[in-house]
């Protein structure tokens, strides 16, 4: 398959007003997808919802305009997270949905994920099919008395709610708990605190102030020392953090540990194994989860299955293997049995729901295993070729390899949403890890 244009790990993504994010580019990009999702007689629509990062304001218009040429009527949701997205698409009977967000990246960034009409992102092949278009233009343009129309809908924000709420076990409530919620000032800014709290928390919020330009600033997922510290300072039973689409979470117990994603993992399947909820044998997760998570499932008859990076392989696999449970070191959770995608506030719910039926404290709990120690190194590069085809990088590459052996596992890639290479070493002895990692940087530094 082709070298892809615009469409990366995770849709598109970009420094705002700069190709790929542009508006002239976000315009073809609404034509295109509507000429390939306008199928039949019906009225047609497509939900657009968005972060709170400035551009936003820039890129919802264009695509509006975008869609409406082609004939597609528009329901506009303001900033919703992600997984609202997918869940809209599907209850509203879309034919496609659109997220205009760039996820965890700061503010001066921007993208934009599609979901088709079953609530979850497109595949590798759709993405081809739209490329093509935007770049010969041959769309059908609608002819005046069909243009599209565009509305907004007030009570999208309340639909969510309700949806996140029905998630978390009838039989439990989250009374007497003070919880530490960090929205990364995103797209769950409003959301993530008025589920807990009427679930019962007492709610400590961070992160719920956006101003278009401190999305994931020191704050969220990505900058998990703010909350962790603010459970310790509040005295709270954990933290919640989610990220700038809330589409992924971490975990802070009461002490302030970070609890990650693969943890996580770990915590929702042994539970929803010991309870009979779990489907087929196993999860999937991707290739920079702990060998600790896979050796711990081993241990309850269970599999780990891995892909490349990416969110969206994982639900992929999830649906070819038969899994309801998958995700990723950094905290994108998908449970199919409730979302198609990542849904951070959904996770951490059902997170909850280990703690406080087994009765522990989350510091307690949340050590399903011990993590083999694992050096993650991100390497910037200017645009272009990337330096993993640089004949040094690949001779450092191999033999890093070589020295580390069959105790622990290699893997650099470059990254699908950021001019970066990412650099990962895990095995038993963590300085000889850290010298790998550090052979390996230094080679990309310099090719780069």
């Amino acid at each position: 398959m082709a070298e892809r244009i615009y469409f990366g790990t995770d849709g598109i993504r970009g420094t705002a007003n700069t190709p790929p994010m542009t508006p002239d580019i976000a315009l073809k990009l609404g034509q295109a997808a509507g000429e390939v999702f306008v199928r039949g007689d019906h009225r047609h629509r497509v939900i657009i919802a968005k972060d709170t990062r400035l551009s936003g304001y820039m890129i919802e218009p264009a695509l509006t305009a975008g869609f409406i040429s082609v004939g597609m009527d528009v329901v506009l949701v303001g900033p919703l997270p992600t997984p609202a997205v997918a869940l809209l698409t599907r209850s509203l009977r879309a034919d496609l949905g659109v997220m205009i967000s760039a996820s965890h990246n700061p503010y001066h960034d921007n993208g934009i994920k599609l979901f088709g009409p079953d609530g979850f992102k497109l595949s590798d092949t759709t993405e081809h099919t739209i490329e093509a278009l935007m770049e010969s233009g041959n769309v059908t343009l609608a002819t005046p008395d069909k243009l599209g129309r565009a509305k907004r809908l007030d009570d999208a924000k309340g639909r969510y709610i309700e949806f996140v709420k029905n998630t978390f076990p009838k039989q439990l409530r989250l009374d007497g708990l003070k919880i530490v919620v960090d929205c990364a000032h995103g797209a769950a800014y409003q959301i993530a605190p008025a589920v807990l709290f009427e679930l019962g928390a007492e709610v400590v919020s961070l992160g719920v102030s956006p101003d278009g330009f401190n999305i994931n600033k020191e704050c969220g997922s990505t900058y998990p020392q703010a909350f962790c510290k603010a459970v310790v300072e509040h005295g709270a039973h954990l933290g919640i953090a989610l990220d700038g689409d809330a589409d992924r979470v971490l975990i802070g117990d009461e002490k302030g540990e970070l609890v990650d994603g693969d943890q996580l993992m770990a915590m929702i399947a042994s539970y929803w194994h010991k309870k009979g909820l779990m489907k087929g044998r196993g999860i999937v997760a991707t290739d920079m989860s702990n060998l600790g998570l896979e050796r711990y499932l081993s241990t309850l008859g269970l599999q780990l299955h891995r892909t490349r990076v990416g969110d969206r392989y994982v639900s992929e696999a999830m649906r070819a293997q038969g899994y309801n449970i998958g995700g990723e070191q950094s905290g994108h959770i998908i449970l199919s049995d409730y979302s198609t995608t990542g849904d951070g506030l959904v996770a951490a719910l059902q997170v909850l729901a280990v703690m406080l039926e087994s009765n522990q404290p989350m510091s307690e709990v949340s050590k399903c295993f011990t993590p083999l120690p694992q050096i993650l190194r991100n390497v910037r590069y200017r645009s272009g070729a990337s330096p993993l085809e640089r004949r040094e990088v690949k001779e450092a590459i191999a033999s890093a390899e070589k020295k580390l052996g069959a105790t622990g596992r290699i893997m650099v890639r470059k990254s699908g949403t950021e001019p970066l290479i990412r650099i990962m070493a895990e095995g038993e002895s963590e300085p000889q890890i850290r010298l790998l990692v550090d052979s390996i940087a230094e080679a990309v530094d310099k090719a780069a």
